[in-house]
């Protein structure tokens, strides 16, 4: 096809300003510099013997919500896993599950090559995996026509499709058609993304479920845990997690709102990009001088009544399980939404703001069920953090609502490990 041919094209013409924008972005902190090979398929390592199963994941919730699977794969006697990801921040958490499952031995974590033909080509060459699945919609073309030729069933898990993304891919109904037809099967999160696949032309589309729903409970640290307990003893607490630029402003006032009510009022601030941080506490400190607000990053405590910055990475299970009052962020100043299935699971009472179409499933799911409540502004989430704290068995009421709804997805990653394990087999 000729779209696909110059797409091809021009990306093999652009190796030589793709290498300046690696080593660019290498001297910024947006790619590891000691790997940056590995975006040009680069890579000393030998493959490991036997049948191995590639699983790609773009950032870290996509890492996240396919990591169940990649447990139940290796669960089977001789079954290795290559992960791939594209974030450093997505190969840090990658690296850190890896070694708490022991697991360094069946599981390999390479960054994925930029979709360079000959980059591509070298990538395949190395690894041969028996079997490829690509999470949610990271579909690179000509990495799905490599594997294609070389006979590598792919699958296409926990796909989604918005009405957004599936009216531009209409217009190129013929490019989507044959691209998805690549794939050997396409599961789909809800029946609407199934529906919006198909009318694009691809066959062999499933609608399972979403793995988001089935993810293991984030890990923590039990004695961390216990001694922030401590610190904050019986005062009362609630987290805005994963914020974005101008929600830190809004947790801010909140916390105004609420502090003469509630003495000792400690609000957790936890940053979705945790390097944020000293340039969100300057800001705090600026609009409120007389507020005491102390930095996790800095080893602080949290502060007897104030703001808590929790600008750390990977502690958000921490968090949630010492602060069961959540608001979800990325969802007030900018658009998009944060998966509010992480507290849920753990039993917290969860509110999100109005802007949250990325997780419109999960957020419906656990509405319905009673375990989240949408905040149109900043005095409905001030409303809704006090009732929480003012009614604890509503707090809990809702929790447990919110933490069973999530339950109901358990048996997805053994259905999706098992469908990846049969079309390895099927190349043997």
């Amino acid at each position: 096809m000729i779209v696909l041919w110059l797409y091809a094209f021009v990306t093999r013409m652009a190796q030589g300003y793709l290498r300046g924008w690696l080593r660019e972005r290498g001297e910024r902190g947006k790619e590891m510099r000691g790997r940056i090979a590995e975006r040009r398929g680069r890579d000393a390592t030998i493959r490991p013997p036997g049948p191995l199963i590639w699983l790609h994941a773009a950032s870290v919730g996509e890492m996240l919500s396919v990591f169940p699977v990649v447990e139940r794969i290796i669960a089977r006697p001789g079954m290795r896993v290559l992960l791939t990801t594209g974030t450093v921040t997505s190969a840090e958490l990658v690296e850190r599950r890896i070694r708490a499952l022991n697991a360094v031995r069946w599981i390999e974590h390479r960054f994925i090559p930029l979709d360079v033909p000959v980059w591509v080509a070298r990538f395949l060459e190395l690894w041969q995996p028996s079997a490829g699945g690509i999470v949610e919609s990271e579909i690179w073309p000509n990495l799905l026509r490599a594997t294609h030729r070389r006979g590598i069933p792919m699958l296409l898990i926990n796909a989604r499709l918005s009405p957004r993304s599936f009216r531009r891919w209409r217009r190129l109904r013929c490019v989507a058609q044959r691209l998805l037809g690549m794939f050997v099967e396409i599961q789909a999160q809800t029946e609407a993304d199934a529906e919006r696949f198909r009318a694009l032309g691809a066959k062999h589309v499933t609608a399972p479920g979403n793995l988001k729903f089935a993810a293991p409970p984030l890990p923590v640290d039990e004695a961390e845990l216990g001694r922030i307990r401590y610190q904050m003893q019986d005062r009362p607490r609630w987290i805005a997690a994963s914020t974005h630029p101008g929600e830190e402003q809004l947790a801010l006032e909140v916390h105004r709102l609420l502090a003469p009510r509630f003495p000792g009022l400690i609000t957790v601030i936890a940053p979705r990009h945790p390097e944020r941080g000293a340039a969100i506490a300057a800001e705090i400190s600026a609009k409120a001088p007389d507020l005491q607000l102390t930095r996790r990053f800095l080893g602080e405590a949290p502060p007897p009544g104030g703001i808590w910055l929790g600008d750390t990475l990977g502690e958000l299970g921490l968090f949630y399980r010492a602060i069961n009052i959540v608001f979800i962020g990325r969802s007030f100043t900018v658009g998009g939404g944060q998966n509010p299935m992480e507290p849920a699971r753990l039993g917290c009472a969860v509110a999100i703001g109005p802007r949250h179409e990325n997780f419109e499933d999960a957020v419906e799911i656990l509405q319905q069920a009673g375990g989240l409540t949408i905040v149109q502004n900043t005095a409905a989430l001030a409303d809704f953090v006090a009732r929480m704290l003012l009614e604890p068995t509503t707090r809990q009421a809702m929790g447990e609502a919110g933490s069973r709804a999530v339950d109901r997805a358990g048996e997805l990653p053994e259905l999706v490990a098992s469908r990846l394990i049969a079309m390895a087999a099927s190349r043997r």
